[in-house]
């Protein structure tokens, strides 16, 4: 029988993390463990509060998880097909039972995740996210991310190009721009965009209102830089239709309920002609392990969610240089996860 366990937990940002949306300091988690004839995998549902989950919600929702009737933890299409189905929504929470479950089958089977799925190992040039802030303090983020070879850089605000104007005060490395939905005026929206292939931007991520299809519709064509759909895209069914709105999508586990989902969107993404980029939210070593199985599906990647936290429970993959290393180790990948100090709180379903 399949034991499912999970712990309440809250992530601590090293800085203060503003984007165009707000700012904070924490990130409410839910970490999930599954248990099978002595093998263990490990997930995590991570909650930024702008995307309408809590830990109260969360737990909520794996309160109603009864895996009893599941003898053989290889059926993952009616395991998490059973998930999907118990409440709409959701999707941090259901994403932590689908990497736990990938982690214990990967385990069971004596491989990494990414062979189970069919894909290569790889490297990862993972950028480093740089938040909205004072120059003074961009500046000095910039500095501190000096070994990787891209940055990503939030900007939607009201001072745009203050922001980039001390980027480039420090570096000239390619730079990832998240506008996080911030640019209400289309024909404002491309202005920008102009000015910021000058100065060195690779791509422009989310840079309307998900919901401006008549606004995108019109910018994509007109835009000299791909725009990729973040808030935009969160499921399979908008895999569907990004093609008229963006030229990439951004996949994160968080909003897809986790990597067999991102699978198939990444695939369709990519017969689609749309380009793909692994995101992710603040998160723990454990979902950037398993966001990292997808690699060799991504044209760009953004892996850094655990480098911006204080009390990662978990060890991952190697970062050196910028590169994410994927490691040998069976599941996710990841190294004697500290459970035991986190356990106090533990509470099991079957």
């Amino acid at each position: 029988m399949i034991q499912l366990s999970y712990k309440p937990y809250t992530l601590l940002k090293k800085h203060v993390f503003r984007i165009a949306g707000g700012a904070r300091t924490s990130t409410p988690a839910v970490l999930v463990r599954l248990r099978f004839e002595g093998a263990e995998g490990f997930g995590e549902a991570s909650m930024p509060p702008l995307y309408g989950e809590s830990i109260a919600s969360a737990t909520g929702f794996l309160s109603q998880v009864d895996l009893s009737v599941f003898k053989d933890p290889l059926r993952t299409e009616d395991i998490l097909g059973y998930i999907d189905d118990i409440a709409p929504g959701n999707p941090a929470v259901k994403a932590a039972v689908d990497i736990a479950l990938h982690d214990l089958v990967g385990k069971l089977l004596g491989m990494p995740v990414h062979r189970y799925f069919g894909l290569s190992e790889r490297s990862l040039p993972t950028s480093k996210t740089i938040g909205i802030d004072r120059p003074d303090i961009i500046r000095e983020r910039v500095r501190e991310a000096s070994g990787f070879r891209y940055l990503k850089i939030k900007l939607g605000g009201d001072n745009d190009r203050g922001i980039i104007e001390a980027v480039r005060r420090e570096t000239d490395k390619p730079l990832y721009i998240d506008a996080n939905q911030g640019w209400k005026d289309r024909g404002e929206a491309l202005e920008k965009i102009l000015w910021l292939r000058e100065e060195g931007a690779v791509f422009i991520e989310q840079p309307m209102p998900k919901t401006a299809f008549s606004d995108m519709e019109w910018l994509a064509p007109q835009s000299p830089l791909p725009l990729v759909g973040d808030e935009g895209i969160q499921r399979i069914p908008d895999v569907m239709t990004a093609k008229n709105f963006y030229h990439g999508i951004n996949i994160k586990l968080m909003k897809s309920t986790g990597l067999r989902e991102a699978f198939i969107m990444a695939m369709t993404a990519r017969k689609a002609g749309l380009r793909v980029m692994l995101g992710c939210m603040s998160e723990t070593s454990c979902a950037i392990a398993a966001a990292s199985q997808l690699g060799a599906l991504a044209d760009w990647t953004d892996l850094d969610g655990n480098l911006g936290i204080t009390n990662d429970p978990f060890d991952g993959h190697l970062l050196r240089d910028g590169l994410i290393t994927q490691n040998k180790r069976p599941g996710i990948g990841l190294k004697t996860p500290e459970w035991e100090k986190i356990k106090a709180d533990e509470q099991k379903t079957s």
